[in-house]
């Protein structure tokens, strides 16, 4: 078998980047940090009195079994314990006193005669993900895929919990969840929910550009499994790059209890 040329094998060796043999790689879970990081982990610490949690997209279509978008991302949602995990962090920050916010996808008839689409902006559009009659009204909505997880709604309409203004694509940029969480003198966020490689890591992009501390609960998002790719592999590769704490359900919990 030919030999790496040497700068190659020189450069990895400065970062610690090992080839596993196929047998051995075969054995590591999915998602586990590599054995060998390059980078440190962020120093985040989650302070109640200045954090919030961020949910994206409890919503029916993507978190039920009857959900339109449920065919391809239910492997991911069910081999995660998304649902499980986020009862976990919603009853942690309501019990620790944080400000928890909701940042919702909701799309009107209008939004389906966008001349302007992506990939996932067809697909949703093409399903009827997140369909609303209208702004206005809620003619249709209890119990819609536009609608909240039914067990999360205690936690979500309990009367503090923040509702932000539907974003349309991925991130923040064109709702109020900036704006509300800044009011509240909130300058860290835990983000979770869906998709992760799509709205979750928008969300984080955008609040880290606008100067928050951002952590990621790497077992409480999730996204498909496609042709394309794996979303929760792509997006976690690049919150072990940007985000400033990087966690599980679990850590994140006992930090919330101290």
């Amino acid at each position: 078998m030919p030999r790496a040329p040497a700068s190659f094998a020189a450069f990895a060796a400065a970062i610690g980047l090992l080839l596993l043999p196929a047998a051995a790689s075969a054995q590591v879970p999915p998602y586990a940090d590599p054995p060998n990081p390059a980078l440190k982990k962020g120093s985040m610490i989650p302070d109640p009195s200045r954090a919030a949690l961020v949910v994206i997209d409890p919503q029916n279509d993507f978190m039920d079994p009857k959900g339109k978008a449920w065919p391809v991302v239910g492997e991911a949602v069910t081999q995660q314990r998304l649902i499980p995990h986020l009862h976990q962090l919603f009853a942690a920050a309501k019990a620790a006193g944080m400000v928890v916010a909701i940042s919702p996808h909701h799309y009107y008839r209008w939004d389906h005669q966008w001349r302007v689409q992506g990939p996932l902006e067809i697909f949703q559009h093409d399903i009827g993900v997140f369909d609303r009659k209208g702004p206005y009204t809620l003619e249709g909505f209890e119990g819609s895929g536009a609608d909240f997880l039914a067990e999360f709604k205690p936690y979500i309409l309990d009367g503090k919990t923040i509702i932000a203004s539907p974003h349309k694509l991925y991130g923040q940029q064109v709702n109020d969840l900036s704006f509300q969480l800044r009011k509240q003198r909130i300058d860290q966020v835990i983000v979770v929910g869906m998709l992760s490689n799509m709205c979750v890591e928008s969300h984080v992009r955008q609040f880290l550009e606008e100067g928050f501390e951002v952590g990621v609960v790497r077992d409480a998002i999730a996204a498909p499994k496609l042709p394309e790719g794996d979303g929760n592999l792509s997006a976690l590769i690049n919150f072990r790059y940007m985000a400033n704490g990087l966690w599980t359900t679990d850590e994140v919990v006992k930090m919330l209890k101290k």
